[in-house]
C-alpha cells in the first residue's frame, strides 16, 4: 500500500465524519457504548427573554464535561454560574455520573471552579503564551 500525508486547508465534512467514524469504531471494540448525553442550560433575562448566559457539555460514561459555561456581565456576581453549575452537576447526578471535569484558561475562571469543589489534576503551561490551560475534576 501506498501512502501519502496531505495537509489540507479546508476538508470535505464527509472527510471529517470518516475520521471520527473510524476512531468511535475502534473505540466501540475495546470499551461498551455508555451513550453520550449532551446538556444544554440557557440563562434567560426575565424582563427582555434576552439571552444572559449558559452552560453546555455532555454526560459520557459516568463523568460529567463542562464544555461552555458563560454569564453576560449584567448577570454576574449574583450567583447564576454557580446555579448553572449545581443544575448540569444534578442532570448528571440524576443520569448516574459519579464525576465531573472541565478546562479553564488562568486569565478565566479557575478560582470559580476550586470554589464549587472542583481540584486541579493536570495543566498545560504557556499555552496559550504567557497563560496556563488547567484541567479540573470534581467527584459528584
Amino acid at each position: 500500500m501506498r501512502l501519502r500525508i496531505e495537509h489540507k486547508l479546508n476538508p470535505e465534512p464527509s472527510e471529517v465524519g470518516q475520521l471520527n467514524a473510524a476512531l468511535s469504531n475502534f473505540n466501540r471494540t475495546r470499551i461498551p457504548e455508555k451513550g453520550y448525553a449532551p446538556i444544554y442550560l440557557v440563562l434567560l433575562s426575565d424582563e427582555t427573554e434576552e439571552f444572559a448566559g449558559g452552560l453546555n457539555g455532555f454526560l459520557s460514561y459516568g463523568w460529567l464535561f463542562i464544555e461552555t459555561i458563560w454569564v453576560a456581565e449584567p448577570a454576574r456576581s449574583q450567583g447564576w454560574g454557580s446555579k448553572l453549575m449545581a443544575a448540569a452537576e444534578e442532570e448528571a447526578r440524576r443520569q448516574g455520573c459519579r464525576h465531573a471535569w472541565l478546562d479553564t484558561f488562568s486569565f478565566q475562571a479557575r478560582t470559580f471552579y476550586e470554589k464549587l469543589g472542583y481540584q486541579v489534576f493536570g495543566e498545560l503551561e504557556d499555552f496559550p503564551p504567557g497563560h496556563s490551560r488547567y484541567f479540573l475534576r470534581k467527584n459528584l
